[in-house]
């Protein structure tokens, strides 16, 4: 009998991916891909401890009545932050957390909130800023005190500008930065590959790995280019948030889970459109 081909055969994968690239990777090579691992950022504690310890212990001792988490890595910070001050700080602040209204961007938040056997209170209606705020615009926010947990070093102006306009007494932390993991010279190689049409797809997992792209190739080969590049292979998203940093590039976006913005559900869409066969092993 003739062995039915793995469903991504003959199919080479860009994976720009940081943290779960081993763990994306094996789902794709496991269905017969190749992939060409390059992964653009990485992610640290902010170096400065101080502002977050202290935001950290004014939310144990004054606990706001909301919470918005914009990332599930933002709450492993905050809580590891935490534990490392010692004492009994971590317990105070997941005590602390079970306590507050938390309000989530998406279903990573969650994720992370379930490690620590807590839950979601509210989930945005869209995993972006703007379903954040369309989650609470109906909602009476004037003196409420809400936390804002941000992602990397960006402020988020539409959402902090919208709760202190709605009358909120905001307040935020940054628990993360992001920083360049691999240098210049490997992503031009990443640029190249993609020019060169030696992939027939890229998958991106975060909007930090899109921007990171293109300030690379602006300098390498420009922007028109690795648009060029762009039109020639498939360009798969993780989810809502990556998909508009595409699209605001002007890239075509050719799939993207329907609803679970997860990698799992990335190669199974992956395998839908690029497939050969069937994949029984996600079903």
């Amino acid at each position: 009998m003739t062995e039915q081909p793995l469903p991504l055969q003959g199919r080479r994968i860009a994976l720009p991916e940081s943290r779960e690239l081993n763990l994306f990777a094996d789902m794709l090579i496991k269905r017969g891909a190749e992939v060409l691992r390059c992964p653009l950022v990485s992610i640290h504690d902010a170096p400065d401890q101080a502002p977050v310890l202290e935001w950290i212990r004014t939310f144990v001792a004054q606990p706001p009545e909301d919470l918005v988490l914009l990332t599930g890595e933002g709450l492993r910070r905050l809580v590891s932050a935490a534990e490392r001050a010692g004492g009994s700080l971590r317990d105070d602040f997941v005590g602390a957390l079970a306590n507050v209204r938390t309000i989530t961007r998406g279903p990573k938040p969650g994720a992370a909130l379930r490690k620590i056997g807590l839950k979601a209170d509210v989930v945005a209606v869209e995993p972006t800023t703007e379903g954040v705020v369309a989650t609470l615009k109906a909602e009476n926010l004037q003196g409420r005190r809400i936390a804002v947990q941000l992602y990397g070093t960006e402020p988020n102006l539409p959402l902090m500008e919208f709760l202190r306009g709605a009358g909120a007494i905001a307040s935020s932390v940054s628990p993360y930065v992001y920083a360049d993991d691999i240098e210049n010279e490997q992503v031009e190689r990443l640029v190249d590959a993609l020019i060169g049409r030696e992939v027939d797809a890229i998958a991106f997992t975060s909007a930090t790995q899109v921007r990171r792209l293109f300030q690379v190739a602006r300098r390498h080969v420009g922007e028109t280019a690795l648009l060029g590049a762009f039109t020639s292979i498939v360009v798969a998203s993780v989810g809502p948030v990556v998909t508009e940093e595409l699209e605001q590039r002007q890239v075509r976006v050719d799939l993207m889970p329907e609803s679970s913005f997860f990698m799992k559900p990335l190669v199974r869409e992956l395998v839908k459109v690029m497939g050969s066969g069937p994949d029984v092993s996600l079903t």
